[in-house]
């Protein structure tokens, strides 16, 4: 099972010697991680990681939604219950259902990540599977009782520059505040993730707002709650934030006078509120925060376009994000255009779009990043963050928009051992595609160079300010 040298690279000789030059000159290059999700908690403490099946399964949503869609029940695999039923807690157990199961994620970027862990983090070359599953485990859980694999100690390994976790607008950023405090050499920063207190569609969205004024110390008006978002953005800065990061279901955005904004505002905190009024808001916000970032330098991303929570058995049993969310359909270019048309032409403002439909690529998002001085493309995100994603993306969004309308790449993740697995996986399919340029002699080979240390780091630290 040892990683292939060649892996995702071109198949045609010629091409992948050229892909291969690319890479070797990028492979090495330090991790910038602008967008993800891991823990602060873990650097701050610096303690040991659980055993693997806590690692690698249970915080997964690409692992358990897969047992899921073939009826591994969720409770076997140690997720909690809201009721509080008895859930799988040996985690032999659990690993030991993993293993059975592995051959479900042949062909997935699950199965790179993984295995790309397994041999350069834990030296292990052998195919998981239900006869070698205990082995592997007990591999696993010897090294991780050592410091060297302690988040910190890992962070180093990895050669990660920067990572940035996403923080809930109420958050007290207090392992960030302890992070620094100790003197560690790493650079953790907060991203600004204020959905908990822009989206009326939440049933705890008032007491939400009730708490971001009473923080704050402002009033209970729509002059009072923008002005709350200021003094958070502020505090998140203070703690090294460069970003803030928007879930909105959709992309709209909207232009209301301060009139018609004050009376939605009033009219979102008095259930019930409307889908209508819900939409508007969100939509509203998106457009105060574009403002917001040109106030203070805040890189702005949208990730919009799922449904959340489809599944409402698991919904109601285990709560939400348990691998349920499901893309859908958007739109860019009526929905944006609102905040395009105020803040649109300004340089100053980074609106960073992402997309879970890859339909509006070369439609919609292309074009638009390839006009606007505003906006740039992110990267494959989610469901498409693997090599044919990668693929796709670069070659519906080249032509229009070029490379310099995009980012780079950025994992997303939680799971912090396929952090540089991800990265690599990117490198090796960006070098893939310029390779093929090369070859069809649309570009020269010392501008290729020039794009892929781009890709893999200029632009990320271009963008997010890093």
């Amino acid at each position: 099972m040892a990683l292939h040298p060649d892996r995702l690279l071109p198949t045609e000789p010629a091409t992948r010697a050229i892909a291969r030059r690319l890479y070797d000159a990028v492979a090495g290059l330090p991790i910038l991680s602008p967008h993800g999700h891991t823990d602060p908690r873990w650097y701050a403490t610096d303690e040991a990681f659980p055993d693997p099946a806590t690692l690698f399964v249970k915080p997964d949503h690409y692992v358990f939604r897969m047992l899921h869609s073939q009826g591994v029940r969720l409770e076997d695999l140690g997720i909690p219950t809201r009721d509080g039923t008895r859930v799988e807690t040996d985690g032999r157990r659990i690993w030991r259902i993993f293993a059975r199961h592995w051959h479900l994620f042949r062909g997935t970027p699950t199965r790179l990540w993984f295995e790309h862990a397994l041999e350069q983090m834990f030296g292990i070359e052998e195919r998981l599977g239900e006869a070698n599953a205990d082995r592997i485990h007990d591999t696993i859980a010897e090294a991780l009782a050592k410091p060297e694999f302690r988040p910190r100690a890992l962070y180093d390994r990895f050669d990660i520059a920067a990572i940035a976790t996403t923080d809930a607008a109420l958050d007290d950023l207090a392992w960030h505040a302890e992070i620094r405090a100790s003197g560690w050499h790493g650079r953790v920063i907060p991203t600004y993730r204020p959905d908990a207190v822009v989206d009326p569609a939440r049933t705890d969205f008032r007491d939400n707002v009730e708490r971001l004024l009473a923080l704050c110390q402002a009033p209970a008006t729509w002059e009072g709650y923008l002005d709350a978002h200021r003094v958070r953005r502020a505090h998140f800065r203070a703690h090294g934030a460069t970003a803030t990061d928007h879930g909105h279901p959709t992309a709209r955005t909207a232009a209301l006078d301060t009139a018609s904004a004050r009376a939605l505002f009033e009219r979102v905190l008095r259930p019930p509120v409307s889908a209508a009024d819900a939409e508007l808001f969100r939509a509203q916000m998106l457009t105060e925060m574009a403002r917001m970032s040109l106030e203070d330098g805040l890189v702005m991303q949208i990730h919009p376009g799922s449904w959340r929570n489809h599944n409402p058995g698991l919904l109601d049993r285990f709560g939400p994000d348990m691998g349920a969310d499901i893309p859908t359909p958007t739109d860019y270019v009526q929905a944006l255009k609102p905040l395009l048309d105020i803040v649109g032409n300004d340089p100053h403002l980074t609106l960073i779009l992402f997309t879970l439909d890859e339909t509006a690529y070369g439609r919609e998002l292309a074009p638009l990043a390839g006009h606007y001085p505003c906006l740039r493309l992110g990267p494959p995100w989610w469901f498409f963050d693997s090599p044919e994603g990668i693929r796709r993306f670069r070659e519906l969004t080249t032509e229009t928009a070029g490379f310099y309308n995009t980012v780079g790449f950025n994992d997303d993740t939680r799971a912090y051992l396929s952090i540089p697995a991800r990265h690599d996986m990117a490198r090796r399919a960006d070098c893939a595609f310029l390779a093929r340029l090369v070859a069809d002699h649309r570009l020269d080979e010392d501008e290729a160079h020039e794009v892929a240390h781009a890709l893999t780091h200029g632009l990320v630290k271009d963008a997010y300010r890093l």
